[in-house]
């Protein structure tokens, strides 16, 4: 199997499988024997994600891409709709935010700068509105903790106890989702 290896400085390994290849994150010190031996105990999750990507790209040709009138009219829905929703948690989590911003993203769902300026996708309205909330409390959850750490999943389950489902839900569909924006 081939594979890229990156060194740094981080403390253990982990495998990425991207439309490029698999890249290979290990600490500067691991040698290539142990790399060699976790590329083979992770060969059959790597395999599947390898599957996975063709049948994305199988998918990406059959996907019908957004007009630009299809991708503003989103844009404009979705100010709408995300400020409000913004507002009704934002009082739950007890936090402030600063500036709203709707894009049209390939990559990110939503965003949460450290002065408090949210940023979401307009795509966000192709999905299910639990999806939209499950985003939107991620975000203004950040407001608390600019983390990903077990107090900022407590905090994202209180306010919104269902969010492991819609985010599952946004994982299994959200890059059919995107490929209807980079066509």
């Amino acid at each position: 199997m081939n594979y890229r290896v990156i060194k740094s400085n981080r403390k253990t390994m982990a495998i990425q499988v991207r439309d490029d290849g698999v890249i290979v994150r290990t600490p500067y010190y691991v040698p290539d024997t142990e790399i060699n031996r976790f590329i083979r105990e992770h060969e059959t999750w790597i395999r599947k994600k390898l599957s996975e990507l063709e049948e994305d790209k199988k998918q990406i040709q059959k996907t019908e891409p957004l007009s630009m009138d299809e991708i503003r009219a989103l844009a404009d829905q979705a100010l709408k709709v995300i400020p409000e929703r913004v507002r009704y948690y934002a009082p739950l989590i007890g936090v402030t935010y600063g500036r709203i911003t709707i894009r049209n993203q390939k990559t990110r769902w939503g965003s949460c700068s450290a002065k408090g300026n949210l940023n979401f996708n307009c795509l966000l309205l192709l999905a299910p509105p639990e999806v939209v909330d499950s985003v939107v409390v991620h975000e203004l959850c950040h407001r608390k903790e600019m983390n990903h750490s077990k107090a900022f999943y407590e905090e994202v389950l209180r306010v919104f106890p269902d969010y492991y489902k819609w985010n599952g839900w946004l994982k299994e569909n959200g890059r059919a989702l995107m490929m209807r924006m980079t066509g």
